[in-house]
């Protein structure tokens, strides 16, 4: 009985040490780095049910671009250790932010909660974004490219699948400027100095 009641005890304490575990995992994966340098990705968001490209305007937010569309450019910035990312417009400036009534807006600061997003690869290999604030709403659109009302959301639902695909205009960042070509800098020749040689005296 002793035995058994001491394998009981360890066993509660090894889940206890693996929940501990899971859970600070969790925390430090939600914890904004300021530390470390922003790692930025440049792509596409392709939405399965309008069969266009994620575009930020001002404001508006809709999946109604066509593939390499200047709105379509998104710098998807890293937040955490973890999966989070806020998403900029390159041509807008705006980040993709959701409101308190689960709406999809752009917004010139990305700094709030509501301005990150974790990314979630599906079993099926499409991605989805939920937000950071509110927990369980996704980002998703209609067939005609229109946002959906996010506590309308679910994880499963093909609103809210997306493919990152490379956007096929030129690129803008990191590398602001066209590539320049290699110019060679003349300089006026030099003249060798002249080593002066000691006479050799005889002993």
């Amino acid at each position: 009985m002793y035995a058994i009641n001491q394998r009981c005890i360890y066993i509660s304490f090894h889940f206890f040490v693996l929940w501990c575990h899971a859970q600070y995992v969790r925390e430090q994966g939600a914890v904004t780095d300021q530390l470390s340098r922003r790692q930025v990705r440049v792509y596409q968001l392709y939405s399965r049910t309008s069969g266009k490209h994620v575009q930020i305007q001002g404001k508006k937010v809709t999946a109604t671009a066509e593939d390499g569309n200047m709105f379509a450019r998104l710098f998807v910035e890293t937040d955490t250790f973890g999966s989070r990312v806020r998403i900029r417009g390159a041509e807008s400036g705006r980040y993709l932010c959701m409101n308190r009534k689960g709406k999809l807006v752009g917004k010139p600061s990305g700094r709030s909660r509501d301005c990150i997003f974790t990314e979630i690869v599906l079993e099926n290999n499409y991605t989805a974004f939920q937000n950071a604030k509110y927990e369980g709403w996704y980002v998703a659109f209609t067939r005609k490219g229109r946002p959906i009302k996010a506590s309308k959301t679910r994880e499963n639902q093909r609103e809210v699948h997306f493919i990152k695909r490379l956007h096929k205009g030129p690129l803008h960042f990191p590398n602001m400027d066209r590539p320049r070509h290699f110019e060679f800098i003349s300089f006026p020749p030099t003249r060798r100095a002249k080593r002066n040689r000691k006479s050799r005296t005889s002993p």
